[in-house]
């Protein structure tokens, strides 16, 4: 696989703010690998405690997006690869907010209740790459702890089908804010292809996040992050599934969240199935019993669920690689990389 390296670092006005319904900022190969900028959710204007979003930001431009990539060769019916080598913060610093009827605790448009709205409030994170941590400091106190750096993409994902444009904070079939902390580094993404080109994007880096995204942001930062790319020829993927070295996960994105949890199960026991050639009732017995359930987030307008499950289950009943083993490929050709500078 002949690779080249591209890299790409946006202008002010060069980010897109939906998936679908933008020009491609360039063209790439199945191969190549991509080095990339990518800002916070915030567009890089919350900098400190003072600035609320609600006033620096110009709203619904929110969740900036890197790209979209058009990948010569891809066609609807196609499976994109995404191998994210590294994930690397850009700045020494990440802020993160509550937000007025955003948040999985608090009213919001679609859940009315008379309470009083959640105040607006900014906390900024230290980040000590070298340490391996962010340092969270509450608002309100002096009291300080030290969490573990584990950074990773809170959004990735192709254009839609049919000519539609989504938000880049809506998760849905074809990836969009999916905000599963499971999304970093040594991790393949595979999205179905709707478009010809794909037309992926990639933003919204977290120095980490809980699980759900409670509060509605994660610990926000802008990323240095470089991706591997490579395209499966004429096999689709229903919805975006990611493989790292242990564990196969699917993801499922609807509201209600039951709908987003049934549908990453399905997906997992689907897929297992294929690749093991087990019944598929046995399938969904083997999933049930070693499977995980990790959550996405329950913020935004649709909510996410992944279903995981470590490979050696699915080994010891004879599962093939999946996608012929992509998965590995890329994680050679990005180690390769690594090693290289």
């Amino acid at each position: 696989m002949a690779s080249e390296l591209i890299e790409y670092r946006p202008g002010a006005g060069d980010y897109a703010y939906t998936f679908g319904g933008r020009p491609a900022v360039r063209h790439v190969k199945p191969g190549d690998l991509i080095s990339m900028y990518t800002e916070d959710c915030f567009g890089g204007v919350v900098r400190s405690t003072a600035d609320l979003p609600s006033q620096v930001c110009n709203f619904p431009f929110l969740n900036p997006v890197t790209g979209p990539f058009h990948v010569d060769g891809a066609e609807p019916g196609d499976t994109l690869a995404l191998h994210f080598v590294e994930i690397a913060p850009a700045r020494d610093w990440a802020v993160t907010t509550t937000l007025p009827h955003f948040g999985a605790l608090t009213s919001t448009h679609t859940t009315a209740t008379l309470q009083d709205p959640l105040e607006e409030r900014v906390w900024k994170y230290d980040v000590d790459v070298a340490a391996g941590v962010v340092r969270y400091h509450a608002s309100r106190s002096g009291h300080t702890v030290e969490l573990p750096l584990d950074p990773m993409h809170g959004t990735v994902g192709v254009a839609p089908a049919a000519g539609e444009a989504r938000m880049t904070i809506t998760p849905d079939a074809h990836g969009g804010n999916m905000d599963t902390p499971e999304l970093r580094a040594g991790v393949t993404v595979y999205l179905g292809v709707n478009v010809a080109g794909a037309l992926f994007a990639i933003g919204d880096g977290h120095c980490r996040q809980g699980e759900g995204e409670v509060t509605g942001a994660a610990v926000e930062a802008a990323m240095n992050t470089v991706v591997a790319v490579d395209l499966i020829k004429g096999v689709g993927t229903p919805w975006p599934r990611l493989e790292s070295d242990d564990a196969l996960l699917s993801t499922g994105s609807a509201r209600p969240l039951e709908d987003a949890f049934r549908i990453s199960q399905h997906d997992l026991v689907t897929w297992s199935a294929g690749l093991t050639g087990l019944d598929t009732l046995d399938a969904y017995q083997l999933i049930a019993q070693a499977g995980q359930a990790p959550v996405g987030n329950v913020v935004d307008t649709n909510y996410t669920m992944v279903a995981k499950v470590a490979k050696k289950y699915l080994a010891a009943v004879g599962a093939a690689a999946a996608y012929d083993g992509v998965h590995e490929r890329l994680r050679a050709l990005g180690r390769q990389y690594l090693s290289s500078r």
